[in-house]
């Protein structure tokens, strides 16, 4: 059965193309052209690759994982008072900062 009208591509290609590692639509767009016309057939490989309800999720396209455990107690943040050298004054404009030049008529 042809799953891309436009490219002659049958569902037999695209598991194929799948057995050799594509397990995305757009890997097997790369592969094989299935998807890049029209894009109707799109939701069709979906379907074919076992992802007939959308989108891949990272939970159905690798292993599931053991749970992070958190951290121990989580720390403060550490502030420091800043020196007033270090703050700017009002009216300033720090070197590293150009100001826009306006265009004279």
């Amino acid at each position: 059965m042809y799953v891309c009208s436009c490219f002659g591509i049958t569902e037999q290609q695209v598991k194929q193309h799948a057995e050799e590692g594509r397990r995305t639509p757009r890997q097997i767009a790369s592969a094989c052209k299935a998807g890049t016309d029209c894009g109707s057939c799109v939701k069709r490989i979906q379907a074919v690759l076992g992802r007939g309800d959308g989108c891949a999720t990272r939970t159905r396209l690798e292993p599931a994982r053991a749970p992070v455990e958190p951290a121990t107690a989580p720390r403060e943040p550490v502030t420091a008072p800043l020196e007033p050298s270090v703050l700017p004054q009002p009216g300033s404009v720090p070197p590293a900062l150009p100001l826009p030049l306006r265009r004279v008529a």
